[in-house]
């Protein structure tokens, strides 16, 4: 296989992975931030490397501050009326 063709593959590749990743933070919030937490605990384990460790320390999704009341989008609480 000739290295443009295998590289042209790679690229088509990585747009894929990118797109679904972003299909899923947007369709299924919860599942994203339950795949990103779990990922970056296998990372962090203390026989793994200071690199990945950095790396999952790096993908580990921020902590819920507050938090909503079902942990979410936030976005169930009261909200202002439009002004017209």
């Amino acid at each position: 296989m000739e290295l443009s063709l295998l590289l042209q593959y790679l690229v088509i590749a990585l747009a894929a992975l990118v797109s679904a990743w972003v299909v899923l933070k947007k369709q299924f919030p919860g599942a994203a931030r339950r795949l990103r937490g779990g990922l970056a605990l296998w990372l962090l384990k203390p026989q793994r490397g200071a690199r990945l460790q950095a790396l999952g320390r790096k993908i580990a999704p921020p902590a819920n501050v507050g938090g909503g009341a079902c942990g979410g989008c936030d976005s169930c609480g009261p909200s202002t009326p439009k002004q017209h």
